[in-house]
């Protein structure tokens, strides 16, 4: 059975990336204007990684593979790190299309380039802007989300998905110990809301949820 993950070319390019997000996390950091918005963040911030962790996208990587999903959206595509694990999936299916999202040109210029240099480009679209706008033109039924952009707008894009996720999506948030991400997991913690979800213990918490 074919794994991308572990062929050289794709390696070798997830290697030199989370190198280079580890190096980024140790270095300081300029400080974020309180009130900025959406897009002022991503631009003041377009020259840092932000990356899933290596088991993270392993464990996306695994969850494509077994559900087969014909769409997949990420909101929050920053230097394509966790994309290049969702492309593999895809790719190793035979099936499937991945659909991102990106507000800094900067990044979003940057994972085009990995993309391409791993030899998926073609399994992906990424989609400039808010995704609170960009995600309305993704086709349904979509059967993996990840979200991994601005933790206040995980909710308000998870809600503007849920009349498109087939029944058994599965809904994956990463950097869920931030207290910011607590609105997003007491909705998809309450069973009223339709989701059957548990966090899994990976670097900074994953929750994943079950569309039931």
């Amino acid at each position: 059975m074919t794994n991308t993950l572990s062929t050289p070319t794709v390696r070798d390019v997830l290697t030199r990336l989370h190198g280079a997000a580890d190096a980024d996390e140790r270095a300081p950091h300029r400080a974020i204007p309180a009130g900025a918005d959406a897009q002022e963040l991503a631009d003041l911030m377009a020259d840092i990684y932000m990356p899933i962790s290596a088991r993270g996208g392993e464990l996306l990587y695994s969850l494509i593979r077994a559900a087969r999903p014909e769409t997949v959206v990420e909101f929050g595509t920053s230097y394509g790190i966790s994309t290049l694990y969702l492309a593999a999936a895809v790719a190793d299916n035979g099936v499937g299309h991945v659909y991102g999202t990106e507000m800094s040109a900067t990044k979003l210029a940057a994972a085009q380039d990995v993309l391409a240099e791993a030899g998926l480009a073609d399994h992906v679209t990424i989609l400039h802007g808010d995704a609170r706008s960009t995600l309305d033109a993704v086709p349904g039924p979509i059967g993996l989300v990840l979200l991994d952009g601005w933790k206040d707008l995980c909710l308000p894009v998870l809600r503007s998905l849920e009349p498109r996720l087939t029944p058994g999506a599965l809904v994956v948030a990463d950097d869920t110990t931030m207290a910011t991400m607590a609105e997003y997991l007491d909705y998809v913690r309450t069973p009223g809301n339709g989701y059957v979800s548990v966090d899994f213990p990976v670097e900074d918490g994953m929750e994943i949820s079950c569309r039931a």
